[in-house]
């Protein structure tokens, strides 16, 4: 890692004494995309999906804009378990409650139920590696009340078997019962946010089982779809929360320094307090590989730019949208309402936006955020060679050299990072609608889909080679639209206002 920090820092060091601007980040995306060519010299890349083709031809040109919507921490039954008539929700009772019930500690049944406020609970329930496949149970989704009673002992073990409805977020269920939900659309991996959105951006996690900044110091072989999109100049955009008045040098600047200092005193605390920041770290999707981050920075700007670009019809090729993820991602403890809010309202800039008429926008969660879900998770293909790894959570020789300097954290990072090794089966499913003027009316996608569904449709639209197995073997959601007739949705429906209006509160 220092070695490769170094060459990052006088690489940038050296660009910048040049000359200032986007030139400067065009030279260092140059400088990298060079070198990591000469590294993948020796790498079979993925076939085409269409071979007589070169990489990079469009083959969906219906489709001009891309828009990937990612929330946090939320599984299917959680948002959309009482969502009657679309979709596999919960099944009822004669009373017309969810007949689903985990088990407690002391064997009593514990039933789904009505969670009496959106503001979340602290810190519960968990979606850490362990938590997840305690949840899992042997594919039984029988864990998840015990799982709280052993990862969090002192929390409400109930908290995890609660739900929202309609009256909670209104413009999430209108948005499902207009257009197409994807009803089995699965997280990536039994784990929480990092890994999750690994698989987004290249197919894998690499080996990441939690989110510990410790273990964010690799890069995959094969490179992200970032790099894939940019080597065939394809344009795309990471937009995130950000002050509109920070150029990008100021931001990438400050974002280093607030990461390094972050990361070192972490080193100091508790697990427990470590993880309830460790989001806060996390600005924008593409930096879950930092060592691609100054590369990317020229592709990283503000909402406040994501909606002009919505409005005027200039949004990229291919875009990730980022909620804050300190305020309105909806990871506990937030207040639900206020990333609903959010997300409304850049479906809606996207919908009554110049550039709607070519535009798909996928609506997602990266995880389940330790809340149940009923159906279990299937076996998945595992994306590579790599089997996960904790830098202090699994048993190595840095952990013995930790242990005496801190007890706890060493000691709480090996109960976070128990259980499998292996990315041979799909996370808990999420809540996920796809939204676009040709999606088919009344339609339901009940194919299996995860994150890298989402590498798989830009594979196909611009013939590009998969990244990983697993990407390679992903079903793409275009099923959900009819490309070949008129869009049904080409004028904007209306859906029901959120319950917080954006920017209210």
């Amino acid at each position: 890692m220092g070695a490769a920090l170094g060459r990052c820092v006088r690489r940038y060091r050296d660009v910048t004494r040049e000359e200032g601007g986007a030139t400067v980040w065009e030279r260092l995306e140059g400088y990298e995309l060079k070198r990591r060519a000469r590294s993948m010299a020796g790498l079979r890349p993925g076939q085409r999906p269409e071979p007589s083709l070169p990489a990079g031809t469009d083959r969906l040109p219906q489709i001009e804009h891309v828009v990937v919507l990612m929330m946090e921490n939320h599984s299917y039954d959680n948002y959309f378990g009482m969502l009657r008539g679309r979709g596999e929700g919960f099944p009822l009772g004669a009373d017309g409650e969810p007949a689903v019930s985990n088990p407690g500690a002391d064997g009593e049944p514990v039933r789904a139920h009505h969670l009496p406020s959106t503001v979340q609970h602290l810190e519960a329930p968990s979606q850490s590696w362990h938590a997840s496949h305690l949840q899992w149970r042997h594919g039984t989704c029988k864990g998840f009340v015990a799982s709280t009673e052993t990862v969090l002992p002192g929390a409400d073990p109930t908290v995890g078997m609660g739900y929202w409805t309609e009256d909670d977020i209104p413009f999430y269920y209108g948005l499902a019962r207009t257009f197409p939900v994807a009803d089995h659309w699965f997280s990536s991996c039994l784990g929480p946010t990092f890994p999750n959105r690994r698989f987004l951006v290249a197919g894998t996690a690499h080996g990441l089982i939690d989110d510990l900044p410790f273990d964010l110091i690799d890069y995959p072989p094969a490179g992200t779809i970032f790099d894939m999109l940019t080597r065939h100049r394809i344009s795309w955009v990471n937009y995130h929360a950000v002050p509109g008045d920070k150029s990008v040098a100021r931001r990438y600047s400050h974002h280093t320094r607030r990461m390094a200092r972050r990361r070192l005193l972490r080193m100091g605390r508790a697990l427990r307090s470590a993880t309830e920041g460790v989001q806060k770290d996390l600005q924008f999707t593409a930096n879950v590989f930092p060592l691609g981050i100054a590369r990317y920075m020229l592709h990283v700007r503000g909402t406040g730019q994501f909606f002009a670009d919505a409005d005027n019809g200039t949004l990229p090729s291919f875009s990730i949208v980022d909620p804050d993820f300190d305020t309105y991602s909806e990871e506990n403890p937030q207040d639900i309402r206020k990333g609903e809010s959010f997300a409304a309202e850049v479906i809606n800039r996207v919908m009554h936006g110049k550039g709607w008429p070519r535009t798909l926008l996928i609506w997602m969660y990266d995880e389940h955020g330790g809340y149940h879900d009923h159906v279990v998770p299937p076996a998945a293909v595992p994306p590579d060679d790599v089997e996960g790894r904790s830098l202090i959570g699994s048993p190595t020789r840095l952990q013995r050299l930790l242990r005496p300097l801190f007890p706890r954290v060493v000691h709480d990072a090996q109960n976070e990072a128990e259980g499998p090794r292996r990315y041979d089966k799909y996370g808990f499913r999420v809540p996920a609608v796809i939204v676009s003027p040709y999606a088919r009316p009344d339609y339901v996608f009940s194919e299996v889909l995860d994150h890298t569904s989402v590498l798989k449709l830009l594979e196909e639209k611009w013939n590009l080679p998969a990244l990983t197995a697993r990407d390679a073997a992903a079903i793409s959601p275009l099923g959900a639209l009819d490309l070949a007739g008129p869009p049904a949705f080409l004028d904007p429906p209306s859906l029901p206002e959120p319950s917080l209006k954006w920017g209210s509160w």
